[in-house]
């Protein structure tokens, strides 16, 4: 089923959104106009299909369903879960919330995620004292995503601190615009951290690991210096690209850009 040049992850879409939820949370705000739906369905990165913005051009081969998650590392009580299992188990703790995102290339846009805080997750396997990171595993699958043949270090690692990972802000989403994700938004489990960099929140995680350092990334492996594993959004970044200015999906309405990304009243703290 085509949705706005990009596909459902499942054939039919209806079916799994009977189970679909989430509860908006007004407690977050745009600040700005919402990015329209199709605009964000046709412009997005997504390096396993392709190095272009017309990432929707190349997911056809891609089942993200059936898809299972796992919970491991340095935790007490592991979990592996398969997206209904974890819809199920976590179905009240869902929720739809107007986030801003903003990519290191200075493009942005905003739009409604919905998905459960990470936190809720990772205080049910219980990290370890000697946790200190979580780092996350996308797929790997070349059959269905040619791009993964370039010999670039996949499959795509992301990592957050734990600190990090248990700020209220991350979402485990599954879902935009009220529906479940598409192909290239990252279908069907992908992360959201609003106040880093686009490709610190990864898409299609396999599996989420508890670690005791910093984990090794993919951009961090491929240029340390552009792509450090902090990465928070930040107006005085001068590398790779000048960060003072981004411009909105759309409308190419300008604006300043704001130390993490605006969201320094959640995560300021993190970062003293």
């Amino acid at each position: 089923m085509a949705i706005e040049n990009g596909r459902s992850p499942v054939e039919d879409e209806a079916t799994l959104m009977t189970h679909f939820p989430g509860q908006p949370d007004a407690s977050f705000q745009y600040g700005r106009a919402e990015t329209a739906r199709g605009e964000a369905a046709l412009y997005t990165n997504f390096y396993e299909f392709s190095r272009t913005k017309r990432c929707w051009l190349y997911v056809d081969q891609f089942k993200p369903l059936p898809w299972r998650l796992k919970i491991t590392g340095l935790c007490k009580r592991p979990l592996e879960l398969d997206l209904d299992d974890l819809l199920k188990r976590y179905r009240s703790d869902w929720v739809q919330r107007q986030y801003r995102h903003r990519c290191v290339e200075r493009w942005a846009m905003a739009i409604p995620w919905s998905g459960l805080p990470l936190a809720r997750l990772l205080r049910d396997v219980e990290p370890t004292a000697s946790a200190t990171h979580v780092k996350f595993v996308s797929f790997y699958r070349p059959a269905e995503a040619d791009r993964q043949n370039d010999g670039s270090p996949w499959p795509y690692v992301e990592g957050l601190t734990l600190p990090e990972a248990m700020s209220d802000l991350t979402l485990l989403a599954t879902g935009v615009y009220g529906r479940p994700l598409l192909k290239q938004h990252g279908a069907p489990v992908r992360i959201v951290t609003p106040w880093k960099y686009g490709y610190k929140s990864p898409k299609s995680v396999e599996v989420i690991e508890l670690v005791d350092r910093e984990p090794q990334t993919f951009w961090t492996t491929l240029n340390p210096a552009a792509y450090p594993f902090e990465s928070n959004v930040n107006p005085a970044d001068n590398y790779p690209w000048p960060q003072r200015e981004e411009w909105m999906l759309g409308t190419k309405e300008e604006f300043a850009t704001q130390y993490l990304n605006g969201y320094g009243d959640h995560v300021g703290e993190l970062y003293g």
